[in-house]
């Protein structure tokens, strides 16, 4: 059974920075894409970044210069390093892992990003 699990969320102040971690599991088959997605209170869940396995990288206009994802492909790992964050950055944090060969696509639980204050 694939498995994500998220970890570095938290509160931070505006300005600030946090790294997320998140490692997939229990696949027979390699992860194709990987990304982060989030959602905040009333809204739906919108992309903030994605990247291939050869490290091709995709980011939503309102994070562009302030976070980089990144990804170990050894350890089925994806990162997102966030820095000078803003309160509109407040959300929960949703890693995502896509396996094209068999189309399925999984997400974790998620992980609070709190920038307040």
């Amino acid at each position: 059974q694939v498995q994500l699990v998220e970890s570095g969320g938290g509160l931070v102040q505006p300005g600030g920075s946090l790294r997320l971690s998140c490692a997939a599991s229990g696949s027979i088959f390699s992860f194709n894409d990987m990304g982060w997605y989030r959602q905040a209170p009333g809204n739906q869940r919108e992309l903030v970044a994605t990247i291939t396995r050869g490290g091709n990288t995709n980011y939503a206009d309102s994070v562009k210069g302030r976070f980089t994802i990144s990804r170990d492909n050894a350890k089925n790992t994806v990162y997102l390093q966030m820095n000078s964050l803003k309160p509109e950055d407040t959300a929960v944090y949703y890693c995502n892992a896509n396996v094209e060969f068999i189309r399925a696509s999984y997400w974790g639980h998620g992980t609070q990003v709190t920038v307040s204050s």
